[in-house]
C-alpha cells in the first residue's frame, strides 16, 4: 500500500489520466468522423468501422485485463497499456488510409481495454478503506466527464486544427500519466502460478464480439431483416450458453462464479447495466437533439453539454462527502432521483424549448449521475476480498459497456421508427385538399420552395417529438434501478464473502 502523501497524490494523477484517456477517446472521435471520412476517401459505411473497431476490440480485451491484471501485476499491465494506447492514437493521427485506421484503431481498442477497470483498482487496493469515497469521488471524475468533454474537445480541434490533434492530443496525457504511475505504484503483485482459461477466453470474446457488432451495426443493416446481423445475434448466443456451461462445469473458469455469490456484487452487476442503458445514452441522444432539432452547429452543442460536465465534477465532491455521512445507498437514492428527473424534463423538450430549460436539465443530469455511479462503484467491492478486486472490477466495467452500448442501440433505434411514425400522423393534416393550412405558408403545394420548407419542419417537429418520447422511457427506465439500491447491504453491516484460494489465485 502507498503510504506517502505524494506517492498517493501520483497515483491519483496517473489513474485520472488513465482513465480520461480512454472516456475521451471513445466520444472524441465521432465528431472528428466526417472529416475523417474525406481524407480518407471512405464511404459513410466504411468510416463507422473507425468506431466500430475500436468498441468491439475494447469489448474482447476488457475481461483479459482482469487475468492479466492478477498474473503479472497491476502496475506493469496499467503502464504497458497506457503506453499501447498512447502509441495507437499516434498512429492514427499519422494514418494515410482506412485500413490503416481501422487497425490502429483496433490497436487502442486493445490496449485501452485496461485503463479504466485497473486504475480504479489500483486506487482501490493502494489507498486506506476510509480514504476510498474521496479517491472514486476523483477517478470518478474522468469517466463520467471523458464522455461530455470528448465533442466539445474534437469538435474544437478539427474545426481549429485537424482531425489529427484529436488523436494527438493524447500524447502529452499518456507521458504524464504513465511516469506518475511508475512512479507512485509499488512494483509486484502478480500471481505467476495462474493458468489461462484459452477456452473460457475464446467463448467469452466471441460472445461479446458478436453482441457489440450487432449492436453497432444493427440501425444500419434494418437489424432482423439482415443475414449479418441474425448470425452475429445467434453466435453470440450460441457461444455465451457455451461460456456459462463451461464456467459452471470447468475446474478452473475464466471467469470466477464464486464472485456472483456475493449478493452486493450481484446486485451492482445488475444496476451497473442499468446505468450504462439509462444514464450513459443521453450523451449520445443529447448533441443530436441540439442539432439536428434545434440547429446548432457542433461547437455549440458542445459547449451547451460542457454544462454537464462541470455539474458532475461539482456532484462528485458532493458525493464523496455525502457518501461518508449517510452511506452509499441514500446517496444512490438522490443519484437515481435526480437522474430520472432530468430525464423526464428532457421528454418534455420540443422545437421551441429555451436554452434555459435545456440547462437546467443538463445541471441535474451532471449531477444525477456521478451521486449514483460513484457510490455504487464503491459498494460493489465493500464485501469482496481484496484478492478479487481486479476481477471484479474488469467485470463491471464489462457490464457498463455493454449496458452503454445496448442502450445507444435501442434509443437510436426508438428514435428512427419513433421520427417515421410520427411524420406520418403529421403529414395526415397537411391535405392537398386543406387549402387553409397552405394558405398558411403562402402558397399552393407542389415543388415549390414554400412546400419543401413545410416538409422539412414537419420532419424536424417529428424528430423533436421522437426525442422526448426517448428521454420519458429513459427516465422509466432509470426509476427501476431505485428498488434494488436497498437491496444493497451497507458496509458497515455486511459480511465479507470468502472466495475460495484456488477460485482466485489459481484459477
Amino acid at each position: 500500500m502507498v503510504n506517502s502523501f505524494g506517492s498517493r497524490l501520483l497515483l491519483g494523477l496517473a489513474a485520472t489520466l488513465a482513465t480520461v484517456l480512454y472516456a475521451i477517446d471513445s466520444t472524441i472521435v465521432n465528431v472528428a468522423l466526417p472529416n475523417i471520412q474525406g481524407t480518407l476517401q471512405a464511404t459513410p459505411d466504411q468510416a463507422g468501422w473507425v468506431v466500430t473497431s475500436y468498441i468491439v476490440v475494447s469489448a474482447i480485451m476488457t475481461p483479459l485485463a482482469g487475468w492479466l491484471g492478477v498474473r503479472f501485476g497491476i502496475r506493469t499491465v496499467l503502464g504497458l497499456s497506457i503506453l499501447g494506447f498512447t502509441a495507437g492514437s499516434m498512429l492514427c493521427g499519422v494514418a494515410v488510409t482506412l485500413t490503416q485506421m481501422v487497425c490502429f484503431r483496433m490497436v487502442q481498442g486493445a490496449f485501452g481495454a485496461a485503463l479504466v477497470p485497473l486504475s480504479q483498482v489500483a486506487l482501490l487496493r493502494e489507498f486506506p478503506r476510509e480514504s476510498h469515497g474521496r479517491v472514486m469521488a476523483l477517478w470518478g471524475m474522468g469517466v463520467m466527464v471523458g464522455p461530455v468533454i470528448g465533442p466539445t474537445l474534437g469538435g474544437w480541434l478539427t474545426d481549429q486544427v485537424s482531425w489529427r490533434w484529436a488523436f494527438y492530443i493524447n500524447l502529452p496525457l499518456g507521458i504524464i500519466g504513465w511516469l506518475a504511475l511508475m512512479a507512485s505504484l509499488p512494483k509486484g503483485g502478480g500471481d505467476g502460478k495462474r493458468p489461462f482459461d484459452a477456452l473460457g477466453f475464446v467463448l467469452l470474446s466471441v460472445a461479446v464480439g458478436c453482441l457489440q457488432l450487432m449492436l453497432d451495426r444493427g440501425e444500419s443493416q434494418d437489424w432482423f431483416a439482415s443475414t449479418e446481423i441474425m448470425v452475429e445475434a445467434f453466435l453470440c448466443g450460441m457461444t455465451f450458453y457455451m461460456f456459462l456451461t463451461h464456467s459452471l462445469t470447468g475446474r478452473q473458469p475464466f471467469v470466477d462464479i464464486h464472485l456472483f455469490k456475493d449478493r452486493n456484487f450481484t446486485v451492482s452487476m445488475i444496476m451497473m447495466f442499468i446505468v450504462g442503458v439509462a444514464v450513459i445514452s443521453p450523451a449520445v441522444l443529447v448533441p443530436g437533439f441540439l442539432e439536428q432539432v434545434k440547429g446548432y452547429t457542433p461547437t455549440q452543442a458542445g459547449w451547451l453539454m460542457a454544462a454537464r460536465g462541470a455539474s458532475s465534477v461539482l456532484a462528485m465532491m458532493i458525493g464523496a462527502r455525502m457518501t461518508s455521512l449517510f452511506g452509499p445507498r441514500p446517496t444512490m437514492t438522490v443519484g437515481i432521483l435526480l437522474a430520472s428527473l432530468s430525464l423526464a424534463l428532457m421528454g418534455q423538450f420540443g422545437v421551441d424549448t429555451q436554452v434555459d430549460r435545456f440547462l437546467a436539465a443538463s445541471l441535474l443530469q451532471g449531477l444525477g449521475t456521478p451521486l449514483t455511479f460513484m457510490p455504487l462503484s464503491l459498494i460493489a467491492y465493500a464485501t469482496l476480498p481484496d484478492k478479487a478486486r481486479t476481477e471484479a472490477g474488469v467485470l463491471l466495467t464489462l457490464i457498463r459497456n455493454i449496458g452503454a452500448s445496448v442502450g445507444i442501440s435501442v434509443v437510436i433505434a426508438w428514435l428512427a421508427r419513433s421520427a417515421q411514425t410520427n411524420v406520418s400522423y403529421l403529414v395526415e393534416h397537411f391535405s392537398v385538399y386543406d387549402v387553409r393550412r397552405w394558405l398558411a405558408v403562402g402558397a399552393l403545394p407542389g415543388a415549390n420552395a414554400p412546400t419543401l420548407g413545410l416538409l422539412g419542419e414537419i420532419r424536424r417537429q417529428a424528430l423533436g417529438i421522437a426525442y422526448a418520447n426517448d428521454f420519458m422511457r429513459l427516465a422509466v427506465a432509470t426509476m427501476v434501478t431505485l428498488p434494488m439500491v436497498w437491496l444493497l447491504r451497507s458496509p458497515g453491516h455486511a459480511r465479507p464473502v470468502s472466495v475460495p484460494a484456488n477460485a482466485s489465485a489459481d484459477h
